[in-house]
């Protein structure tokens, strides 16, 4: 669900992953291995996500619906 949720929250925006990965200060592969969910999210970087897409941390865990 976490995965899914950080890439639809970027589509939202009309964000690119270069994007993206500008805002988190990590590279492209390792941002594109979030949201296929290759690599853990580290608890850091989904706090920024959550922040600058004014949802909470536990949407994005997909341990709610309500934004």
């Amino acid at each position: 669900m976490l995965y899914k949720r950080i890439r639809d929250l970027r589509e939202d925006k009309d964000m690119t992953q270069k994007e993206m990965v500008a805002l988190l200060h990590c590279s492209q592969q390792v941002y594109s291995n979030y949201e296929l969910g290759q690599r853990d999210l580290p608890t850091e970087q989904l706090i920024r996500l959550a922040r600058y897409h004014c949802v909470s941390v536990d949407y994005i865990l997909g341990l709610t619906d309500k934004k």
